[in-house]
């Protein structure tokens, strides 16, 4: 049964109606090296499908969802961290028994690991590399892991890292990771979005929401975003040198949209090299400092950097600052696209949004598209691209430029299409 096809989960919610808790679990078919050498190597690419359709009949309210030949991504809400581990009990006991698989009996070994996080504080990147960390635990521990992301010791000491931050840079500690837009009718990856990461040599992975607020407080910020930009040039010249030239957008702190050093500084590196780069900005970075934040864009728009507004609809939206943006594209914040295809309201936004955005002769990408289902709406309201975990996680340079040569998000476009309850008149009506 495909992941879209899994009954709608009911779920444990807190006293507002919410579910308290976003639990994501991940397995490892630990014996798929053997079971691939007595299955056949085509018959072992569908391993994964048949143990998803399992889990869906231990797990009915899971979103189960394969990802790669080994591995499988279960994700559901409850009301506390422990479901994770009754999860995790439920399917080690239904596979103790073997799995029959074309008549023949065989036992699955399962690596199973996970992470939970607050509603409230609900980031999906960080969730799911909490459970990768978590899993890479469990092989080497050999048991289950289930990280609870509220805990102490997986908060940060503020001036500790503040102090770490400072030679973060010169050690080799921060990284980028890049995650490809799909431009929805012509089917190709558009333009890719920059993600700067940190490897903490003793904390492990440290992810932007961690870090950010933590650079533009001490200061570091703009020594960040220059060494960011330098190497998503580097990498976007890589990219155009294997055969694909697409833009790379890089997040630009609203902090330094106000600083005329930094933006001189900035078109002095982008002047003199041939490659394409965007920024993307968020409204709030505007509302700042909107005279000089507006000079500045105009300044980098003249030198030929493509503009994205970030995150709109999450903030205070202004239309009297929108309209003077000289912003080519706008991406609807993935508070509004995660409920797409079960809310009333969120459809109506979203399309009055792109409706928005089209009048003012920009293109719009959504983020967060995670189903076949949100990304085949998606298409049919008019958005132009689509971002999210449905087409790709963050993945490093090498990894990317191996998705573009394979062309990987053809999986997920060719799995959209329009099963909703209204026609397509419904969402294009004035």
């Amino acid at each position: 049964m495909p992941p879209d096809a899994l009954p709608t989960p009911i779920v444990a919610t807190s006293p507002v109606g919410l579910p308290a808790w976003q639990l994501l679990l991940l397995a490892q078919i630990g014996n798929f090296g053997a079971l691939r050498r007595h299955l056949g190597r085509s018959r072992a690419d569908f391993l994964a499908d048949d143990v998803a359709s399992v889990m869906a009949r231990i797990l009915p309210g899971a979103r189960i969802m394969p990802v790669g030949r080994t591995t499988l991504e279960i994700a559901f809400e409850g009301a506390l961290p422990t479901e994770a581990d009754s999860a995790i009990r439920r399917l080690r006991d239904c596979f103790a028994q073997p799995l029959d698989i074309d008549g023949e009996p065989h036992l699955l070994e399962l690596v199973m690991a996970g992470a939970a996080m607050p509603s409230h504080d609900r980031d999906d990147v960080r969730l799911v590399e909490a459970a990768e960390a978590a899993l890479a635990q469990a092989r080497t521990d050999q048991k289950d892991v289930v990280r609870d992301l509220s805990r102490a010791e997986h908060a940060y000491d503020r001036l500790s890292l503040m102090r770490d931050l400072s030679r973060a840079i010169g050690n080799g500690e921060i990284f980028l990771q890049y995650q490809p837009k799909v431009h929805l009718r012509r089917q190709e990856i558009t333009s890719v979005e920059a993600l700067v990461r940190w490897q903490h040599p003793q904390r492990g992975l440290i992810l932007p929401g961690d870090f950010i607020p933590l650079a533009e407080e001490c200061g570091k910020i703009g020594a960040l975003t220059l060494w960011t930009i330098r190497q998503a040039i580097a990498d976007q010249q890589l990219l155009a040198g294997a055969g694909h030239d697409i833009p790379i957008f890089v997040n630009i702190s609203g902090v330094l949209l106000a600083d005329a050093d930094f933006v001189d500084q900035v078109c002095t590196m982008v002047r003199g090299v041939s490659a394409q780069v965007g920024f993307e900005i968020t409204e709030t970075a505007v509302i700042r400092d909107p005279e000089s934040a507006i000079r500045h864009l105009r300044m980098f728009a003249e030198i030929g950097v493509t503009l994205a507004i970030d995150d709109y609809g999450a903030g205070l939206s202004s239309l009297a600052y929108l309209k003077q943006l000289p912003a080519r594209e706008l991406k609807i914040d993935k508070m509004f696209v995660l409920e797409l295809t079960s809310s009333n309201r969120d459809p109506l936004i979203v399309r009055s949004t792109i409706d928005l955005a089209h009048a003012l002769d920009m293109e719009v990408t959504a983020e967060g598209v995670e189903t076949p289902a949100a990304m085949a709406l998606l298409s049919v309201m008019g958005c132009d691209m689509a971002q999210g975990f449905l087409i790709s996680r963050p993945i490093v340079i090498g990894a990317l430029r191996q998705f573009l040569d394979e062309e990987r998000h053809l999986t997920a476009t060719a799995a959209m299409r329009p099963s909703f309850g209204r026609p397509e008149s419904f969402w294009k009506r004035a």
